[in-house]
C-alpha cells in the first residue's frame, strides 16, 4: 500500500489558497470553498492511499476546480490564484486519468 503524497500536497495547496485568499482579501468565500475542496481532495488522497483504484472523489474534486478555476482564469487572466489552481488542478486530473488508463478496470 503507498500513500498518495501527490494527492496530499495537491489538496494542502488547495487549503492553503483559500487560507490566503481569506487573510489577503477577507474573501470569506474564498476560504470556504478552499477548505471544503481541500478537505475532499485530501478525502480522495486517503482513498486512492487505501485502494489505488478508487479515484473518483479525488478526480471529481479536480475536475470540478479545474473547470472553475480555469473559467475564472480565462475571464480574468490572472495568474495567481485563478491561473495556478487551475494548472495544479489539470495537472491532477492527467495524473488520474493515466492511473486510470494504467490499471486494468476489474469485472463484476
Amino acid at each position: 500500500m503507498s500513500v498518495d503524497w501527490v494527492g496530499y500536497g495537491y489538496a494542502a495547496l488547495v487549503a492553503t489558497g483559500g487560507i490566503v485568499g481569506y487573510v489577503k482579501a477577507g474573501s470569506v468565500p474564498s476560504l470556504g470553498a478552499g477548505l471544503l475542496f481541500g478537505g475532499l481532495a485530501g478525502l480522495g488522497a486517503y482513498q486512492i492511499s487505501n485502494d489505488p483504484n478508487n479515484i473518483w472523489v479525488s478526480l471529481g474534486t479536480a475536475g470540478t476546480l479545474s473547470a472553475v478555476m480555469g473559467k475564472r482564469f480565462y475571464g480574468s487572466r490572472k495568474l495567481f490564484p485563478a491561473g495556478v489552481m487551475a494548472g495544479a488542478s489539470l495537472l491532477m486530473v492527467g495524473k488520474l486519468g493515466l492511473t486510470l488508463l494504467q490499471k486494468p478496470n476489474k469485472s463484476v
